[in-house]
């Protein structure tokens, strides 16, 4: 009866009607018996009305987006069941722009622009589902570049699609209908397979692996610029491991095998005299890296000799040719090119070129301050009283002062006393000289006209000396390399003399004429300074350091035996952090001397003692202590660093020189460094400009107009 009536309905009815009767049919008789196939044929049928139908035929709930509209043509031939006309409902859908979107109470119809951006299911290569479906999946690509796919695959993906590549994970998003996304998986797999490459590696025993590899890749170059054919196929690559002198090939198989039989022709031995090849150096002396590779050729021709294979012919030394490679090697240095002239075989040239580009590297600089600081102080205080007694037989003195105030002193003041001599004679008699008393006092009293005359010379003195040095020698040298410093005098030492008088004979009229000299020796006396750094990995320098400070001291012998000279120097070796100020060493010198000198006996009596007694102290407190500041110089940067630094130091003291200055040349100035910024501008750091102002030159003569006409000069 239901078939008899589903026949009729789709025979007789319109669409509308024949949907009418659907509904009518379906709450008429309430049976579960519509899972039943059912013919379904439509003829510009209203969307929202197949909708209503598809509800009541599949049991589904439907949310009909309000843009969903249009008018729907369905042309069947046979019955389907449920399933079969959920998924012609969903290819319908498909067909006119718009996506059912599944949900957990109903399912939403909207256009299929908007579908990628709702709850769509994402699903795996298991799943299931419809194949207009709008769904989700995320595709794993292990062998390529999902970013490079994406391209390729785009045009397959419609607008209302959505793909795209996640860099990190190397995975695709696709969503799109069910069916689609399909397709496109099955398309990624096929393109996404193991590239058949190999890679093959060729070692090299005679030819350089860098230099065939530049042959060939220019040759491929060229090959293909001339033929674009030839580029079809994987192009194929090579790379030179010039630590083991071999060349790794990568490519398709016709490729590597071409390009292999290539460098089987190029990797050929060449002449018994080997080859050669000039290094020019950056940084290293050739004459000091000759002796360097010298003794490393020698171990290098020996490790070659063991590596080398045995040999085919019978009663061939071991090791083949390379045994007497290392008769083949020569190195020379070519100083006025700072070059090395090498002749070896090439294997031999690429290890001396190898060990060459690890010596010629640009050493750092190091900079050394040393800071020589010294602080004295010197009190000295006498105190005494010297007597002299004389009569007609009878002298009696004492002589217990210094050389100012010694005997002889005491005996001429008596006797310019005798002469009746004026005050100032007795007083130079006495030592009591302007020029010679230090601070104090010195006085003479007694009776030197009498008949027992006597005198007593009283001496209060006091000396104070105070001293304050600080000297600060700079100086920049290389590493390991030794560098000297010295500021100072060279000053004459008399070492040995000779004279010798005149004779004559009184027979002959030869004369012997003396010929006097002296040896002398000159030294040098100043500030020394030698050093020689040594940075450590990291920022440690060890410094092997000499610090000589010596100055000339005032003697009373220095006519007769030479200058005096103070002299301090330390010799060490330290390690400095870079930066760090280091203490080399010093001396904390606190020296007191007393002395007394007295008459026995009488120097011993209370009171009336002091006047037969004399004393002497003397306090000396020396501080001397040197430092030591090194600095690092790594790069260009830092040394101009430093430089401009002293540069503005240097210029700043002439400027306050030249400010505190009264000339009486006004137009003369003291000699002033230019600043950096010209010396930069202008290339050299000498003052091109002229010391003198030029003239001025006279204005120009006046103009007269002439009212003559001419007239005047004919």
């Amino acid at each position: 009866m239901i078939h008899w009536l589903n026949q009729q309905l789709t025979v007789h009815c319109r669409p509308l009607c024949r949907l009418a009767w659907a509904l009518l049919l379906g709450s008429w008789l309430a049976l579960p018996a519509l899972a039943a196939p059912v013919t379904l044929n439509l003829k510009d049928a209203d969307i929202n009305a197949l909708v209503e139908s598809m509800s009541v035929l599949t049991g589904k709930n439907f949310i009909v987006d309000p843009r969903v509209k249009g008018r729907v043509t369905i042309i069947s031939s046979k019955p389907m069941d449920e399933k079969e006309l959920y998924e012609v409902f969903l290819a319908v859908l498909a067909v006119h722009g718009f996506a059912a979107v599944p949900g957990d109470k109903a399912i939403k119809i909207v256009p299929a622009a908007g579908a990628k951006q709702e709850n769509v299911p994402t699903i795996d290569p298991q799943s299931r589902v419809e194949a207009d479906q709008i769904v989700t999946r995320v595709i794993q690509v292990q062998n390529v570049s999902a970013a490079q796919i994406v391209p390729i695959l785009r045009p397959l993906i419609p607008p209302q699609g959505h793909l795209a590549a996640y860099t990190p994970t190397n995975v695709l998003i696709i969503s799109d209908s069910a069916a689609n996304v399909e397709r496109i998986a099955s398309i990624i797999g096929r393109i996404d397979l193991a590239s058949n490459e190999e890679v093959e590696i060729v070692a090299l025993r005679h030819a350089s692996a860098t230099e065939i590899v530049r042959v060939l890749t220019a040759l491929e170059q060229g090959k293909g610029r001339a033929d674009p054919a030839a580029g079809v196929g994987t192009p194929a690559r090579m790379v030179a491991d010039e630590r083991t002198n071999s060349i790794l090939l990568s490519g398709d198989k016709a490729s590597r095998v071409r390009l292999r039989t290539l460098i089987t022709h190029l990797d050929t031995p060449v002449d018994a005299g080997g080859n050669t090849q000039v290094v020019y150096l950056r940084y290293a002396k050739a004459k000091d890296l000759q002796a360097v590779l010298q003794g490393v050729s020698k171990s290098l021709s020996n490790e070659i000799a063991r590596n080398a294979p045995m040999p085919s012919q019978p009663g061939a030394p071991p090791g083949g040719s390379s045994s007497s490679s290392g008769s083949l090697v020569d190195i020379q240095a070519d100083e006025s090119t700072n070059a090395l002239v090498i002749t070896a075989p090439p294997d031999l040239i690429r290890s001396l070129r190898s060990v060459i580009a690890q010596l010629d590297v640009r050493r750092a600089q190091v900079l050394v301050e040393a800071v020589i600081a010294e602080i004295s102080a010197e009190k000295t205080a006498e105190l005494g009283v010297q007597w002299v007694s004389y009569g007609n037989s009878l002298i009696g003195f004492t002589n217990l002062g210094t050389e100012a105030t010694g005997l002889s002193n005491i005996l001429g003041l008596a006797a310019l006393a005798n002469s009746d001599s004026d005050t100032s004679a007795l007083g130079a008699a006495a030592g009591l000289s302007n020029a010679t008393i230090p601070q104090g006092m010195q006085m003479a009293v007694g009776d030197f006209g009498g008949a027992n005359p006597f005198g007593a010379l009283i001496s209060a003195l006091a000396k104070d000396a105070d001293t304050n040095v600080l000297s600060t020698p700079t100086i920049v040298t290389m590493d390991n390399e030794e560098a000297e410093i010295v500021v100072g005098q060279n000053v004459p030492f008399v070492t040995g003399s000779y004279t010798s008088g005149n004779t004559s004979g009184s027979n002959t009229n030869t004369n012997t004429f003396s010929n006097p000299f002296q040896t002398i020796q000159r030294d040098d006396v100043g500030i020394k300074l030698k050093v020689k750094p040594q940075i450590n990995e990291g920022n440690a320098v060890k410094l092997e350091i000499e610090q000589e400070v010596s100055s000339l001291a005032p003697s009373a012998n220095t006519a007769t035996q030479g200058p005096t000279t103070n002299k301090r120097s330390i010799k060490t070796i330290v390690m400095v952090e870079d930066g760090q100020i280091l203490v080399l060493g010093g001396l904390i010198d606190d020296q007191l001397t007393e002395s007394s000198k007295k008459v026995p006996l009488l120097g011993d009596v209370p009171l009336l003692g002091n006047l037969f007694r004399y004393r002497d102290t003397t306090k000396l407190k020396r501080n001397l202590m040197v430092f030591l500041h090194p600095v690092i110089l790594r790069d260009a940067a830092q040394g101009t660093l430093h430089t401009n630094d002293k540069y503005s130091y240097i210029r700043d003291q002439q400027f306050a020189a030249r400010e505190r200055g009264d000339y009486l040349l006004s137009d003369v100035k003291p000699p002033l460094l230019k600043p950096q910024e010209e010396v930069k501008a202008q290339g050299t750091i000498l003052d091109l400009s002229s010391p003198f102002k030029p003239e001025p030159s006279p204005p120009p003569p006046p103009v007269v107009e002439s009212t003559d006409f001419g007239f005047n000069n004919r």
